[in-house]
């Protein structure tokens, strides 16, 4: 059984490279949970029991569920808490066998949260007992209890007295028709997954503009995506990545790329960029995949330059991972993008620009004025503590829709 979790998880990670056949195969589950495959997947995957999230002893009480994406449902919880001490928050998180172990407080396993009758009535009794939730990627929280539908779902929390809200993660909401347009970069239509990630944005921006509740997305980007929408930074712990590892000390400088998602972060684009550097031993350059969350701060802090995305357009956790430990950043983010950031922070966003056309350029640049670039490198932890603490995250939270839900729109 252990193998074929196993199995289940080497697929998820590298679904995006995969053939289109497949990836609709891998998907089936989550898609059509009483369909043929998904009732045979949660059958090998089996079911026993998961515990059910506990109500914080509070007078505001926040529920974030169901995804956790790199943790951040856990970390958006700890941040309302340090904020205002009449929040208590939790969150839970449906896990995929296979997937990366990120800290949560309530972990339940996908055959659990989609197929355990006795689960889905505990989990809705305990969820009631909240004022909050908030509701990530568009996701159902309670398996088939309310039809898998989230409207449903919505319309009984309502009932119930919480007050919803909704924070989109990124190929959720993204359109890749939109995002074909905004950069020639862009890894659509060439990922395979492109005609169900089009269907499944379309989807849920009829979702959230039809119930129009308090609505944020993880990274700017997406507010290309949900204009109405409120930017909620991901969150890292800025001390778990501080480096005392000089950036450029050697002559050769390391550079390292991590990469859970090649097509879409432009993976197969950077060693031939980088190609004569490597061969002249000017970088020594490798690729980081499959690493646990808990190697990582030892992995970034023994690299001078780390290479973000360059097909997106934004940057994410592994980029803020790299702020904080005060590497050098490079990738491509969109001129509105920065924009953004500058207009919402006062800060400039310190990640190099490039993409896979300038890289070369970029990084050599960088390596021939060595001072300018550890300048750079030393801007990261400042900006990662002032945006990426949690502190801002939490007054979004808290200013977007928590202190203002007793509103008479709610909205």
């Amino acid at each position: 059984m252990a193998g074929l979790h196993d199995l289940a998880g080497w697929l998820v990670r590298r679904r995006s490279s995969l053939p289109a056949w497949m990836t609709r195969i891998i998907d089936a589950p989550a898609r059509n949970p009483d369909g043929l495959i998904g009732r045979l997947a949660y059958r090998v995957l089996g079911g026993g029991g998961a515990p059910n999230t506990t109500v914080p002893d509070a007078a505001t009480r926040v529920y974030i569920a169901p995804t956790n994406y790199s943790g951040q449902g856990f970390l958006w919880a700890r941040a309302l808490e340090r904020a205002q001490s009449d929040v208590g928050a939790r969150n839970m998180a449906v896990d995929i066998p296979g997937g990366f172990a990120f800290r949560a407080d309530t972990t339940v396993p996908i055959a659990v949260n989609s197929a355990s009758a006795e689960w889905q009535r505990a989990e809705w009794e305990a969820v009631q007992r909240f004022t909050h939730v908030l509701i990530e990627a568009e996701r159902p929280i309670f398996g088939g209890l309310f039809g898998r539908s989230v409207l449903s779902e919505v319309e009984a929390l309502e009932a119930a007295g919480l007050s919803v809200a909704f924070l989109s993660h990124g190929t959720d909401i993204r359109s890749p028709r939109a995002h074909a347009a905004l950069t020639p970069w862009s890894p659509y239509p060439e990922d395979p997954r492109t005609d169900t990630l089009q269907a499944d944005a379309d989807a849920n921006a009829v979702l959230l503009e039809t119930l129009r509740r308090p609505t944020f997305v993880s990274t700017p980007d997406l507010l290309l995506d949900v204009p109405w929408a409120r930017w909620c930074p991901v969150v890292v712990d800025g001390a778990r990545f501080a480096a005392d590892r000089p950036v450029l000390a050697e002559q050769t400088a390391r550079v390292i790329h991590v990469s859970s998602s090649p097509v879409q972060k432009g993976s197969h684009h950077i060693e031939p960029a980088l190609r004569p550097l490597i061969d002249a031993q000017t970088i020594g350059y490798e690729l980081v995949s499959g690493v646990s969350s808990d190697s990582m701060p030892g992995v970034i802090g023994s690299a001078d330059i780390v290479l973000d995305q360059f097909r997106i357009g934004s940057y994410g956790v592994a980029a803020c991972e790299a702020m904080a430990a005060g590497r050098i950043v490079v990738g491509h983010v969109l001129p509105q993008v920065r924009e953004h950031i500058l207009a919402e922070t006062g800060l400039a966003l310190p990640i190099v620009e490039a993409t896979p056309d300038t890289l070369h350029a970029v990084v050599s640049g960088l390596l021939t004025d060595r001072d300018r670039a550890r300048e750079i490198a030393a801007l990261g932890p400042a900006y990662v503590e002032a945006v990426h603490s949690g502190a801002h995250s939490a007054a979004v939270l808290l200013d977007g829709w928590i202190d203002r839900s007793g509103d008479a729109d709610g909205n």
